[in-house]
């Protein structure tokens, strides 16, 4: 299994973080149509939702070819734990650990104001009306054969990223599908495998705990 480095990781976590913030927004029902509102009550939603757990398949394409990845991501409030073959990464809200078991290093930094929404779903969920527009866009045929809705959100500021598709279920009204487009030509699909509410992580879940590592170097960048 393809295992990856800091600098991926940082990419990776990137693209989980906006994909599961969108998934938390779409997941809710409702008026499709109203793909705005949708997400101004998923941040209610993800208040009530006790923590959540998500096991997913993240596949890239491109010219180059592509990668696939399975994680997991566990959330509560602002904090986070994201699990990728070979990394792990710990956020409590202020502080970042991101361990590389290849290398057997912890890298630890504060992310900043501009960062955060990027690294952190439910940050990224909140201020969601500031950095991007949400537009219903039709019904299709998933590929499971059910129908589906469109909704495309593209950004307010020129980006990296271009645009992100999801098609929603009509019957169950949870995400089949959802893609990221970015500058490169490069693609991002991520396929969640299960969600699971009420998890009441402790405090402790989501920090760096050096007992458990301990032949990892400890690299403070702050």
């Amino acid at each position: 299994m393809k295992h990856v480095n800091q600098m991926e990781m940082d990419r990776w976590l990137t693209t989980v973080g906006l994909i599961l913030a969108l998934l938390l927004g779409f997941s809710m029902g409702a008026d499709a149509q109203n793909a705005a509102t949708l997400l101004d009550k998923a941040a209610t939603q993800y208040t009530q939702s006790n923590g959540i757990k998500a096991t997913f398949t993240l596949r890239t394409a491109g010219e180059g070819g592509g990668d696939q990845l399975e994680g997991t991501i566990q959330m509560r409030d602002d904090k986070f734990r994201l699990e990728l073959p070979g990394m792990i990464t710990w956020f409590d809200g202020q502080t970042q650990w991101s361990y590389v078991e290849r290398n057997e290093e912890v890298n630890v930094t504060t992310p900043t104001a501009e960062e955060l929404p990027f690294t952190n779903p439910a940050l990224l969920l909140r201020t969601y009306k500031k950095g991007f527009t949400a537009v219903y866009k039709g019904e299709s045929t998933a590929a499971n054969g059910k129908m589906a809705y469109d909704i495309e959100l593209t950004p307010k500021k020129k980006s990296d990223l271009t645009k992100v598709t999801l098609q929603i279920e009509k019957q169950s009204s949870q995400p089949v599908r959802i893609v990221l487009y970015t500058q490169n030509g490069m693609s991002s699909t991520l396929q969640i495998k299960q969600l699971q509410t009420n998890q009441n992580q402790p405090d402790r879940f989501f920090v760096f705990n050096e007992a458990d590592y301990p032949d990892a170097e400890v690299i403070d960048l702050r």
